[in-house]
């Protein structure tokens, strides 16, 4: 499973005291860390407050970069609710001595049986390609066996089906794969129980494969959002690998000295990072929504901690790159930019006849990207920024307002006459410059205050 982190987040801690969770909350989290991080069985009532538990609870927090509390708050909580393999985070594989790998470069795999959910060349190619992703950055090599004992054994089954580790049904734990080794290792098992897809739809079986043929060549668990052997399931359109995926297998076997160097996934971006800004930044129904490369934060007024995941994770349909987007809650759609097209978003669904190119707004050929964009609710205008001009847009009549582009300079004294991003927030614009954000007093028409980009991420 790869690359995404459905926490939530926000300005404001909704931390659950330690003993007052729910039952169900609690048997979630104790099941959650005995299987992922080595809690020891048996701790009831009052033991659930112990140091060991909160201690778990921590190092797990820790892991997938949650504010550190010890608590079983809701970003916690939400993501222990997530699909993800069912190898642990920690301790390399619990059981198992570090750095193991396969003595031989060629290896060998078998698939023992096929899903009912996809055409038998399809899961063919899902395993293929999966196998390929690691060839490609590595010396390995990988041959198909049809019958008996191969390296990497693969097969489909539900709830216990013959190794003692048992699937928990649908959703939950996709898959696990064990390290290099004899009988058992290397070997991977899919959940039949899960409805396995070629595409966006239910679990994609190349992302899963990828994965788990990565925990059967030797890999652990990443902490990174941004990387395939990252524990949680997220749907990503193309399958390259994050620089810490590629470092990791290099680490065991060395790298490709045959292929062309492979263009990794990007890292993901540090919130607290001193020099970071922004690409664009939007609100949808009541949260916020920062784009930032091929990833973007979500903050909502209810959770204490920004959420990471990528954007293709979410919107498989919009590029990977965003340079402007808005809000209109009137009519209850986002307007993503790229280039010269954009995108109208009804919350996670595209809307009938996009993407369109940005002039149909009005805007002459001659402007070929959005730096910024921004919703005026009092006013119920959309001022575009391009360059160093800006555009007026009428959101009730479509057109755009006469007497535009005008001068950045001259109608917003004091400010830069480029913008990364802005938002706009009870009489106040927010624009994004590098890694400075400015609030600017729209009646006033001054700067108000400076503060640094990321403060908005709680850094």
């Amino acid at each position: 499973m790869i690359a995404c982190l459905l926490l939530a987040l926000a300005a404001h801690s909704c931390a659950l005291p330690l003993l007052s969770a729910d039952k169900d909350n609690w048997l979630l989290a104790e099941k959650y860390l005995r299987r992922f991080y080595g809690l020891p069985a048996g701790l009831q009532g009052a033991q659930r407050s112990s140091g060991a538990f909160q201690a778990k609870i921590k190092e797990m927090q820790k892991f997938f970069n949650l504010k550190v509390t010890g608590n079983l708050d809701d970003n916690t909580l939400e993501l222990m609710k997530q699909a993800r393999c069912g190898v642990p985070d920690i301790g390399e594989y619990n059981h198992f001595p570090r750095h193991l790998k396969w003595q031989n470069n060629n290896i060998t795999f078998r698939i023992l049986n096929y899903t009912p959910d996809l055409n038998k060349s399809d899961v063919d190619r899902a395993i293929r390609t999966a196998l390929n992703i690691w060839s490609d950055v590595t010396p390995l090599t990988f041959k198909k066996l049809y019958k008996g004992i191969a390296d990497i054994m693969i097969s489909f089954g539900s709830k216990e089906h013959g190794d003692h580790n048992p699937f928990d049904g649908p959703n939950g734990l996709l898959a696990h794969a064990y390290p290099p080794g004899q009988g058992i290792g290397g070997d991977t098992h899919f959940d039949e129980d899960e409805h396995w897809t070629k595409d966006s739809e239910a679990y994609n079986l190349l992302l899963v494969a990828a994965h788990e043929l990565g925990h059967a060549l030797g890999m652990s668990h990443s902490s990174y959002p941004g990387a395939l052997m990252y524990p949680v399931y997220s749907y990503v359109k193309g399958f390259p690998l994050s620089v810490d995926d590629i470092e990791g297998i290099q680490a065991l076997y060395g790298p490709n000295p045959d292929s062309k160097k492979v263009k990794p996934r990007p890292v993901a971006p540090s919130k607290c990072d001193p020099e970071l800004s922004f690409d664009a930044i939007t609100e949808l129904r009541g949260e916020t929504i920062i784009f930032k490369d091929s990833f973007y934060w979500r903050l909502h007024p209810q959770m204490p901690e920004p959420e990471q995941t990528t954007i293709k994770s979410t919107w498989p349909f919009i590029p990977s790159k965003v340079d402007a987007a808005y809000e209109s809650p009137e009519k209850d759609i986002v307007i993503i930019f790229s280039g010269i097209q954009m995108w109208a978003l009804n919350g996670y669904e595209l809307l009938d006849g996009y993407p369109k190119y940005i002039h149909k707004l009005g805007l002459p050929k001659t402007i070929r990207k959005i730096d910024a964009a921004v919703y005026i609710k009092d006013i119920g205008k959309t001022l575009l920024f391009t360059d160093e001009e800006y555009w007026s847009y009428d959101e009730m009549t479509g057109t755009m307002d006469r007497g535009y582009p005008r001068s950045i300079e001259d109608d917003f004294p004091g400010m830069d006459d480029e913008f990364d991003a802005a938002t706009y927030n009870y009489g106040y614009l927010y624009f994004f410059h590098d890694d400075l954000q400015y609030e600017y007093s729209y009646t006033s028409r001054k700067v108000v205050r400076i503060m640094r980009t990321n403060s908005i991420l709680n850094c």
